[in-house]
């Protein structure tokens, strides 16, 4: 049975929303792929879940933490991959910091699940 665009995309942004409110390295880096490349915040490249997971490990502990994905497209690029592009928006430690970046993600389908196999994040602000 094909799946759609939206629903695979969907089914992850939420359950990355879900973890990323707990800050979750854990539960953040299961819906990575094993051969996962994650640009996040800082100029590091990360590979793998280990990598992903050392990401999230490293961030602050902030006391309140959330995201809101908006603006988002989904494209199937193949029965095993879909390309998802749209805005993350997050809200730490009750207004403290408010951050709106671009995402763009790849995701395709790992030994049964639906994985993130390429994860990018960059400024709105034009840098050119």
């Amino acid at each position: 049975m094909p799946y759609a665009a939206d629903d695979i995309a969907s089914d992850i942004i939420a359950k990355w929303a879900a973890a990323f409110s707990r800050l979750d390295a854990d539960a953040l880096s299961s819906l990575y792929s094993k051969h996962a490349l994650f640009f996040g915040s800082n100029p590091k490249l990360y590979r793998g879940r280990d990598g992903v997971a050392a990401y999230f490990k490293g961030l602050p502990r902030w006391r309140t933490t959330a995201v809101q994905f908006s603006d988002v497209v989904f494209e199937l690029v193949g029965p095993d991959l879909v390309n998802v592009a749209g805005t993350a928006s997050f809200d730490v430690d009750q207004g403290a910091i408010k951050l709106s970046l671009k995402i763009t993600w790849v995701i395709a389908r790992e030994d049964g699940d639906w994985k993130i196999v390429s994860h990018h994040v960059s400024s709105k602000a034009p840098l050119i």
